[in-house]
């Protein structure tokens, strides 16, 4: 098991994305990652913990990989950025050898995770490197979600490999020498944005949305099919990715806890006068579902916002566009950033699948297709 892409060589030709909305599998025949099948199936209980809801993901990832074919059974995973933590971490030297370095970055990062670091699925790369300091790339995953997330996959018949975290994945698809890229990762659950130069990553940033149901509408999604039954739970991280070291705004702060899902407005109305609102019910709850869709928006707005401005600080000029990742896809990021912000791009594009492939949203691939290319 590895997280991250310089360092797992090449990996199985099969990559399986699991998220809230659902699951998207894929297939490519060689390096470049052109993708020669796909295969997505929707979650109709998304990442909840119940045994429902395990059965029916489980039931969506053989689904998935199934339909993605393959003579292979073992697969790169990816997971939500939400269950790992990210962090871009300074040292003023590490050893060399991996064998001794890891129980350095592991030892710093007991203080910077919400769960045991000793017992933590932990990977490192180092981004930086220059006279009397070292910048380092670490990945850390609570050991119990990783088994979750790896029994789903080999329940369903296969055996995961290297699992990534979906932004990370996503951005191992950009070429070596592309101009400097801004990534928005938007989905149900939340949002990453992530900034690349030369191949190192200068921020990488998750918000959880908390109301992510709302968003359903705003999200290309297949037609959802029952779940099948069936018992178990799975464990689920929903805490805010850790904010990288270096954006300086957040530095050596604690990151906050998620807000607590606003109360629906009717819950405030006392019960005398809910009786007389039968008429009015279908309004209320119509007001109710659109303030909820606009609260993930803005808050997607709002990340966008400040990365954007981090990205000109940093690298002293705009973005010339922003890629857009995830299954929000580029039209909807674009109207919810609104006019005068940078052209929207989706970070996949048809010239990178084969001609068979269709029926997919595009936004749904980069993770995937990132996590195939080596």
């Amino acid at each position: 098991m590895g997280f991250l892409p310089k360092t797992m060589g090449a990996r199985p030709r099969l990559a399986c994305e699991i998220r809230a909305e659902g699951v998207v599998a894929v297939r490519a025949e060689d390096s470049d990652a052109a993708l020669s099948a796909a295969e997505r199936v929707a979650l109709v209980n998304g990442l909840a913990a119940n045994g429902t809801a395990r059965a029916e993901r489980v039931s969506a990832v053989k689904r998935a990989l199934d339909g993605a074919g393959g003579r292979g059974r073992e697969v790169t995973l990816v997971v939500p950025d939400s269950a790992a933590r990210v962090l871009l971490i300074d040292f003023d030297e590490l050893p060399a050898k991996a064998s001794e370095a890891l129980p350095v970055v592991r030892f710093r990062l007991k203080k910077l995770l919400p769960f045991d670091a000793d017992d933590a699925a932990v990977s490192y790369q180092v981004m930086a490197e220059t006279r009397g300091a070292i910048q380092v790339l670490a990945v850390a995953m609570a050991r119990e979600v990783l088994a979750e997330y790896e029994s789903l996959v080999r329940e369903a018949g296969y055996e995961p490999g290297a699992v990534l975290p979906s932004t990370l994945a996503a951005l191992a698809g950009l070429d070596g020498d592309a101009a400097p890229a801004l990534v928005v990762n938007a989905g149900r659950d939340s949002v990453t944005t992530a900034i690349v130069k030369d191949g190192v990553l200068l921020l990488h940033r998750t918000v959880d949305l908390g109301a992510g149901e709302a968003m359903t509408a705003a999200i290309p999604a297949a037609t959802p099919e029952p779940p099948e039954q069936n018992s178990g739970e799975v464990a689920r991280d929903t805490s805010i990715a850790a904010i990288a070291a270096r954006f300086a705004a957040m530095e050596g702060q604690t990151t906050p806890a998620p807000r607590a899902p606003e109360a629906p407005v009717v819950s405030r109305v006392s019960s005398t006068l809910v009786s007389g609102m039968a008429g009015q019910s279908a309004a209320v709850s119509e007001a109710v579902d659109a303030r909820r869709a606009v609260a993930p928006a803005e808050e997607i707005a709002q990340a966008v916002n400040v990365a954007t401005a981090y990205f000109e600080d940093t690298l002293q000029m705009p973005p010339r566009a922003i890629l857009s990742a995830g299954p929000l896809g580029a039209e909807a990021l674009a109207r919810m950033l609104g006019a005068g912000s940078p052209q929207v791009e989706e970070m996949v594009n048809n010239g990178m699948l084969d001609a068979g492939v269709s029926g997919v949203p595009v936004g749904w691939l980069a993770g995937v297709r990132g996590a195939l290319k080596s």
